[in-house]
């Protein structure tokens, strides 16, 4: 597509250490007319001096990487403001999904994903959206909260990052936060869930979060989601 009015294509940096890989992604995606595949990388390091040249939208980072991991390279790309990070991982290797969140990744992508999800992948977090289903935000929230020690911070206090919420926003955080839709949150309140994504992106502005992603993990670490609590049966 060429002219004035043509969009820019997604540009987007492929990282995973195993070459075929990189290729069966690559070949994927680049017979997309509206994404465009702008370098491939092996490593972590690597991905990191590549996001800085190339200045991708989007990056599909492997974890298990030589040389730099893919958790700490996210986090070096994401602090930089470089660009959006999905990760790629398998369901037996859940372990890496909350560093991955806490490193700043827009989402997560089975590695086993078929052509219609990776390129759907892509495009969300593109447009600014994060990619983290609600089943897979459940699987985290029970990792997260069944963990003890430094790794599960729970406020013992009124978290000062609240402050600012209206009640009502502190709920529709709380309940996003334990994995719940848009569409569920609007059931379990009682309201419309278009008066439920103002109330949310009023969230978002005012913690100055990125996505949906993020709210899941400050919702924990300011004691929104406690220890021992479900899905269903929020405590307090």
């Amino acid at each position: 597509m060429t002219g004035a009015g043509a969009a820019r294509p997604t540009r987007v940096l492929l990282v995973d250490d195993h070459r075929l890989v990189r290729s069966g992604f690559s070949l994927i995606l680049s017979v997309e007319d509206d994404l465009e595949v702008v370098g491939e990388a092996s490593d972590g390091d690597e991905a990191v001096r590549l996001a800085r040249e190339l200045r991708p939208d989007v990056v599909l980072m492997d974890v298990q990487m030589p040389v730099l991991d893919g958790i700490e390279a996210t986090r070096r790309i994401v602090a930089d403001g470089l660009s959006k990070v999905v990760i790629l991982t398998t369901f037996d290797r859940d372990d890496y999904v909350f560093a991955g969140l806490s490193a700043g990744a827009s989402g997560f992508l089975l590695k086993n994903s078929d052509a219609e999800h990776l390129v759907e992948a892509v495009r969300t977090v593109a447009d600014g959206h994060a990619l983290l289903a609600p089943q897979v935000t459940r699987r985290v929230i029970e990792q997260m909260t069944s963990r003890g020690g430094t790794e599960a911070p729970v406020a013992s206090h009124r978290d000062a990052r609240l402050d600012d919420l209206t009640p009502r926003e502190l709920e529709v955080l709380g309940l996003v936060g334990r994995g719940l839709s848009n569409g569920e949150v609007a059931s379990r309140l009682h309201l419309g869930e278009a008066t439920v994504k103002t109330h949310l992106s009023n969230v978002f502005a005012k913690l100055h979060l990125r996505d949906r992603v993020q709210a899941v993990v400050l919702a924990y670490e300011a004691g929104l989601i406690l220890p021992g609590e479900t899905r269903g049966h929020p405590s307090g």
